[in-house]
């Protein structure tokens, strides 16, 4: 009987114990993005509540840009939407992530675009 409620407590106890070991996106990031040839740079917080991304972004090509997006075990994805001379679009990422780093890529649908990106988490 002991045996069967040792077995029944580590079983309840196991998912508990793997979700703690899933890192945070929650924090500051800088973000590397090289699309169609052209290199840039972010500033990004994150804000991760479950499986939300929220958070905002900074480069001097866009300015500050509030993202929206999805965490789910380690895929990592986020979007966001700004105007670039004259004319609304919008970025989507798509990442794995790894601790304190994401890399995947990066796509602009509006001008059929796409490239590499690096998150780096700031410590």
């Amino acid at each position: 009987m002991k045996t069967i409620i040792a077995m029944l407590l580590l079983g309840f106890a196991t998912p508990v114990a793997i979700a703690a070991d899933q890192p945070t996106l929650t924090g500051k990031w800088h973000v590397h993005n090289s699309i169609a040839g052209n290199e840039s740079d972010m500033a990004c917080t994150f804000t991760q509540k479950g499986p939300e991304l929220t958070g905002t972004c900074e480069s001097e090509q866009s300015g500050k840009v509030d993202i929206s997006g999805k965490v789910d075990g380690t895929k990592v994805t986020w979007s966001f939407k700004t105007v670039y001379e004259g004319s609304p679009l919008t970025v989507n990422y798509d990442g794995t992530q790894e601790p304190g780093k994401i890399s995947g890529t990066v796509a602009v649908p509006e001008y059929s675009v796409d490239g590499d990106f690096t998150a780096t988490q700031d410590k």
